[in-house]
């Protein structure tokens, strides 16, 4: 299921989700989904562009209270439909190295149930980076995208 976490590089975030993994997954692949539920309110993102398969792109803006827009891009590293997604914001699209990366991400869909064990495990180069990931509100902020994400879901 992958590398071991480090505690001291990565940071975790686990749920159960009463929602199939179906529904988690479609959430997390199709453009119009995520504009509803990824950034916790009143945070928001636009503008996503996805190219699902491995060296496919991940782009998007994220979008401040205050006007504030964060252009966001990636790569995707490994696809296990309604399972796993592995993406790195290390490379752009068709694996070509970025100067600044910052992350990478491993999201697990189990089944459970009727539910989903959802994880992600995201990845830092050092102690540094994941502390001030962390302090910019990683797990308060996965939590509401989460419990968003769970609303939708619920819809679909």
């Amino acid at each position: 299921m992958g590398a071991a976490v480090d505690p001291e590089r990565d940071l975790v975030f686990e749920r159960l989700l009463d929602v199939p993994p179906s529904k988690v997954w479609a959430c997390w692949t199709q453009p119009a989904l995520l504009e509803q539920w990824f950034c916790p309110v009143p945070w928001r993102a636009t503008d996503f562009d996805i190219d699902l398969r491995p060296g496919g792109r991940f782009k998007s803006v994220i979008r401040g209270p205050d006007g504030e827009a964060m252009p966001q891009s990636g790569c995707f590293l490994e696809i296990v439909p309604e399972r796993r997604l592995v993406w790195t914001d290390a490379m752009e699209e068709d694996y070509r190295p970025r100067a600044e990366p910052f992350m990478s991400g491993t999201l697990t869909f189990d089944p459970q149930g009727s539910g989903t064990l959802y994880r992600a495990v995201v990845r830092h180069a050092d102690a540094e980076t994941r502390a001030k990931h962390e302090a910019m509100g990683f797990h308060e902020g996965w939590g509401k995208a989460a419990d968003q994400l769970v609303a939708l879901a619920r819809t679909l």
